[in-house]
């Protein structure tokens, strides 16, 4: 793994769904608004490089286990829910839905 990371590098993309939800890079920090009334703000840990383009975040970097940490605390400020779908989720990663309640 570390051969790899110095040649190739390590890639985690996530989706953020949910209407409102953003996210932005400001200086060495991340700034997610996901639908609290207030930002959650975390630092970029060295080594690791955020982008944000229109709801996906890409981090990229050398240490896969820094950077998948990095990106499981991401994940964790807003879990996908069961019934909407909304929040953060890896690439690919497939929320089971719920059905709600049923009206007579």
């Amino acid at each position: 793994n570390m051969i790899v990371g110095v040649t190739e590098g390590f890639t985690k993309i996530l989706e953020i769904e949910g209407v409102g939800y953003r996210a932005e890079v400001k200086g060495n920090e991340i700034v997610l608004n996901v639908g609290f009334s207030h930002q959650v703000i975390l630092e970029i840990p060295e080594g690791i490089s955020v982008e944000v383009v229109k709801g996906v975040i890409t981090l990229t970097g050398n240490d896969k286990d820094a950077l998948g940490q990095f990106a499981a605390n991401v994940r964790k400020v807003k879990k996908p829910e069961p019934y909407k779908g909304k929040g953060i989720r890896y690439q690919g990663e497939y929320v089971i839905r719920k059905q709600g309640k049923k009206t007579v």
